[in-house]
């Protein structure tokens, strides 16, 4: 495949973009992360021309005709009701679960002016002029051979102000979690995590990234990520993953967790408790000299015995200055993978496993962010923020937890 980079001159590419996929759109490949990064602010114009130009949805996606989604009209078996002025955006649009989003949105949060602001937050498309930056220079990096890949080794001085916003960001999602129960909003949750981290000095890392509209993502049910906050009060039995990321002092942190909404069946308790195991066994695999890939093969052998499928859209990603500094290193969470490098002392990094109860594949809503399972079931995931030292690895976004050792 040739690269459609502007101005690329490297004529293989592999990296194709995964909007397009999901949106039917073939031929969109990119040689690299770092050229897809690079083009990004241009190319993301495919997809608006697409949803302009697009028919009325069908329910069975254009890039995989063999997975039936659910049609919208199939809605809970009890159906939602809403307040005066409340709506379902997109009717027709073929959701794939029983969750629908609740509009209109509130209005965009204010941080005051005198805390500081990541690079993103006044930028009109929400974009980062310094990881586009990096991503250039990282693009040289993806043409070495594997054995050379190495992520970026941080300073004491780093590493102490990550230690920082980490524990920040710890705190604030506690103080969220305890919030969640039946006939609270995602929204509720949202005004609550932005205030505590304004209290904090801090900024909210997601507000404006890439113009998303919201200070936290909530992601309920079948959602598996970067769920936008709204009007939808929670139910006793839903299940919601809170992901928490904040700016302070120049560094970012950032973590999530899958809870339970009042009394949840067994099988939503096992999705949450098996996702978290695997989180648990990965990190405790953490240490200098470790492969990369090895982490998702710890995570598939912890999700596979049970059924479970891993999402492999998404990956864990190194975090600092930036909230995804470079495509090194980028975790994948499932097993066998060809992920290059070896973690060194000094490295810094998340790791995210987005488990689904049913298949693995995915799609969006028309919001441009909520990521669903394509079949409708549910999906957990847990997020920390890792840094490994000389003897193995210490989480930084739980403090409280014990360091790992290598043995």
């Amino acid at each position: 495949m040739t690269c459609v980079g502007a101005n690329c001159e490297v004529a293989v590419a592999k990296l194709e973009c995964p909007e397009c996929i999901s949106l039917g759109i073939r031929g969109s490949w990119f040689h690299d992360q770092a050229c897809f990064n690079k083009n990004w602010k241009t190319h993301k114009q495919v997809h608006k021309a697409s949803a302009k130009a697009a028919p009325a949805p069908t329910t069975t996606s254009p890039s995989d005709s063999s997975s039936t989604v659910t049609p919208a009209a199939a809605s809970s078996s009890s159906p939602q009701v809403l307040k005066e002025g409340q709506y379902i955006p997109h009717p027709n649009f073929a959701y794939t679960g029983t969750l629908r989003p609740v509009y209109p949105l509130s209005e965009k949060r204010a941080v005051p002016a005198h805390i500081p602001r990541p690079d993103h937050a006044d930028d009109p498309e929400g974009e980062s002029a310094l990881e586009a930056e990096e991503g250039n220079r990282e693009a040289m990096l993806m043409r070495r051979p594997a054995r050379l890949y190495a992520a970026k080794e941080h300073t004491p001085e780093e590493i102490a102000g990550m230690r920082e916003v980490c524990k920040l960001g710890r705190k604030i999602l506690t103080i969220a979690a305890a919030a969640i129960r039946p006939g609270v909003t995602t929204d509720e949750i949202d005004a609550i995590v932005h205030a505590e981290t304004l209290k904090r000095d801090c900024y909210p890392s997601p507000l404006n990234y890439r113009k998303f509209p919201k200070s936290v993502c909530t992601s309920v049910n079948e959602v598996i990520c970067h769920g936008i906050p709204d009007g939808r009060p929670l139910e006793d039995g839903d299940i919601v993953n809170l992901d928490v990321s904040l700016y302070y002092k120049g560094f970012h942190g950032d973590l999530n967790a899958t809870y339970p909404v009042g009394n949840c069946d067994a099988a939503s308790l096992d999705l949450i408790a098996t996702t978290k195991e695997s989180l648990a066994k990965a990190i405790a695999a953490c240490k200098p000299g470790l492969a990369f890939a090895e982490i998702g093969n710890i995570i598939e052998s912890v999700v596979k015995p049970k059924g479970y499928s891993i999402v492999t859209r998404y990956t864990g990603h190194g975090i600092n200055q930036l909230v995804r500094p470079s495509p090194l290193p980028y975790l994948l969470h499932y097993g066998h993978s060809k992920m290059p490098g070896f973690m060194r002392e000094g490295n810094i990094f998340t790791i995210e496993p987005m488990i689904n109860a049913g298949a693995a594949s995915l799609t969006h809503w028309k919001d441009d962010w909520t990521a669903v399972t394509r079949d409708g079931k549910r999906s957990a995931q847990f997020e920390e923020t890792i840094l490994i030292t000389a003897t193995g690895a210490e989480i930084l976004t739980d403090p409280k937890m014990p360091r790992h050792k290598k043995k």
